[in-house]
């Protein structure tokens, strides 16, 4: 009977973990007081029976492999015997930090380790693996407004995992109110700390520029009583003492990530509450400024902020834990052998799985399409939109195809990436509209590029229903010439933000496009200027001109209409012309939407990773089907 998988008995090494104290239930949240730490002891499981340190001592002293015990034969394997020995032998409980007994439970299987937990505990990690299972909390009597259910229970999941003294990731898909959420938390921290003395100190908020006007903006709607203050603007303090006249007693403290950086030496002399960082993906570099300068703020709790948690690789969340939990991942090295590089080239699953244990216990995801979520927010529609190619963008895109053959095989390193990077830029801008791509300041007209007719066309059926819409370029120059065809030709109400657009001007644009008095309006947007922090739910169609390819990216723009706030059906149109390679591009997205958040980047510098005779099959020219004559 042994020698069958059944029959067999195996030894492993049990973790037996118990609170220090005893827990009390209290509060709306439901929760129990957490524990920073919690005491456990090793013991040694065989068949599900404990095994005596003595039992181990004699089964290690055999001499041979195959040994009765307890009435059944087994097979010893010496391998690391002496050290589970050692461990046994250790007296008394002692006590592990939360954090490193999360990692065992997310790791246990794969070290081969049985996890046995008293009533107290077994609840916490119950709690933290299914936050769905928490009470809904009542924001307090200070929250001027009220909270969906799903907003109340994620209220109750960032006051209760607050207390583990671990860092924690909101990362509700784009318009499910992350921003109300937490600021119901620091109403609730505000009215428990009655006493003045007791308050832990000021939370830092840092965020894109683009979002510091709606974070006011939602502020004074919902929590008027909140003493806050932003610190941007030439008008800023801009030395110590200045700094902290200006934050003492307050209750808030708004900035962004670049003014974090330059005035650093101001923000790391102060111990803070709490820090947020608000469109968190702004840590995906660990060795950016930016990121460097928050992971130095001094603070007892951290919150982050993001509607994509991984936004381009397994790295960026490394990135992100290392703000939340430093440490808890391991080292960046580390972290691509154990998870990165297996998950992604490999398609690990054992990993993969071991990953999500890892890192779920932090990150509170609702998505909006799930209608245990939300049930009145209205469908989205996404539709490809495909366009052909005139002969001039034809013949033009033919000749950079050919040009980039012979080079490419004579350049190697950074300079092959570079070239490739610039083809790619090169054909993207055909397939626009030859205008762009030739700088040579001729006539930017439909009748040169069947993409910009055939958007043209669809623009028009929008405003003749009386409805607004959002047109998203990566391209500065496209969207120039996108504001000229439809305010000159066309005499439609248009609005342009880009990078170079001011935060006054920025605000005055939403505002206008939002106000329901306004006529219908095409409201033309840079992608990483108006992708992400912007309500602008008054649109109900959104176009993609040109690919971004990054579903991520795509979905953070998509998402400023299709949000919280939203009444009608929200119609998306992408762009996609065939015979290229915007029509193969999108074919290998389609491919690997399972794991395109990990394995595609946020610009095309994953494309250039592929060999020579790849990209060729990825740029070349299906004229048959491309051109339309």
């Amino acid at each position: 009977a042994w020698w069958t998988p059944a029959g067999r008995r195996r030894a492993r090494l049990r973790l037996r973990a118990s609170s220090p104290r005893k827990q009390e239930s209290g509060g709306n949240s439901g929760a129990f007081s957490l524990p920073s730490v919690v005491q456990y002891s090793y013991e040694l499981a065989i068949g599900g029976e404990t095994v005596s340190p003595e039992e181990w001592a004699a089964l290690l002293a055999s001499k041979s492999e195959l040994v009765l015990f307890r009435g059944q034969w087994m097979q010893i394997d010496r391998t690391g015997m002496e050290e589970v020995l050692r461990l046994l032998e250790q007296p008394g409980e002692r006590e592990m930090p939360l954090a490193e007994l999360l990692q065992r439970a997310a790791g246990a299987e794969e070290e081969g380790i049985d996890l046995a937990c008293d009533e107290a505990v077994t609840e916490m990690l119950e709690r933290l693996r299914d936050p769905g299972g928490f009470l809904l909390a009542e924001p307090p009597p200070t929250f001027v407004g009220t909270l969906r259910g799903y907003q109340q229970r994620g209220l109750s999941w960032l006051h209760y995992l607050e207390r583990t003294g671990l860092g924690m990731c909101l990362a509700d898909d784009m318009g499910l109110g992350k921003t109300v959420q937490v600021i119901a938390l620091l109403l609730m921290e505000r009215e428990a700390a009655a006493d003045p003395a007791t308050h832990p100190g000021p939370t830092l908020l840092v965020a894109p520029t683009s979002v510091l006007g709606n974070w006011q903006r939602e502020l004074h709607r919902f929590a008027p009583s909140l003493r806050s203050t932003l610190h941007h603007g030439p008008e800023r303090p801009q030395d110590t003492k200045a700094f902290r006249q200006a934050i003492a007693g307050q209750d808030l403290v708004i900035t962004s990530y670049g003014l974090l950086r330059r005035d650093q030496d101001l923000f790391l002399g102060e111990h803070w509450g709490r820090v947020v960082v608000d469109e968190a993906q702004n840590l995906k570099n660990p060795h950016a400024a930016q990121t460097k300068a928050v992971q130095r703020l001094k603070t007892a709790h951290r919150l982050a902020l993001t509607g994509t948690p991984i936004e381009n690789r397994l790295l960026d969340l490394w990135s992100l834990f290392h703000f939340l939990n430093p440490g808890y991942l391991g080292s960046a090295t580390a972290f691509k052998k154990r998870f990165e590089a297996p998950i992604q080239r490999e398609q690990d699953q054992a990993r993969a799985a071991t990953l999500k244990r890892l890192v779920e216990p932090f990150i509170l995801r609702r998505v909006k399409s799930d209608k245990r979520i939300i049930q009145d927010l209205p469908e989205k529609v996404e539709q490809k939109v495909y366009c052909n190619l005139t002969p001039e963008q034809a013949a033009l895109y033919q000749t950079v195809v050919d040009e980039v053959q012979g080079k490419l095989e004579a350049a190697d390193g950074i300079q092959r990436k570079g070239l490739m990077l610039a083809t790619l830029t090169r054909l993207k801008q055909i397939c626009n509209h030859p205008a762009q791509f030739l700088q040579d300041g001729s006539p930017f007209l439909e009748a040169r590029s069947h993409k910009l007719e055939r958007v043209a066309e669809m623009v028009q059926e929008v405003m003749a229903e009386g409805e607004s819409l959002l047109l998203f370029t990566q391209f500065t120059e496209i969207g120039d010439a996108l504001e000229g065809l439809f305010r000159q030709q066309y005499r439609y109400p248009v609005l342009y933000l880009h990078g170079a657009t001011s935060r006054v001007r920025r605000e005055q644009m939403i505002q206008a496009f939002q106000d329901p008095a306004s006529a219908p309006a095409v409201f033309i947007l840079s992608l990483k200027a108006g992708g992400v922090g912007i309500t602008l739910t008054r649109a109900n169609h959104v176009f993609h001109f040109d690919r971004w390819w990054n579903p991520a990216v795509e979905n953070q723009a998509t998402d400023r209409a299709y949000r919280i706030g939203q009444e009608k059906r929200v119609f998306v149109h992408k762009m996609v012309t065939v015979g290229t390679l915007e029509e193969r591009i999108d074919r290998v997205l389609e491919d690997k939407q399972r794991l395109a958040e990990g394995i595609v980047g946020s610009d095309e510098a994953w494309l250039t990773e592929l060999d020579n005779a790849a990209f060729r099959r990825l740029i070349e020219l299906n004229r048959a089907e491309a051109v339309i004559e």
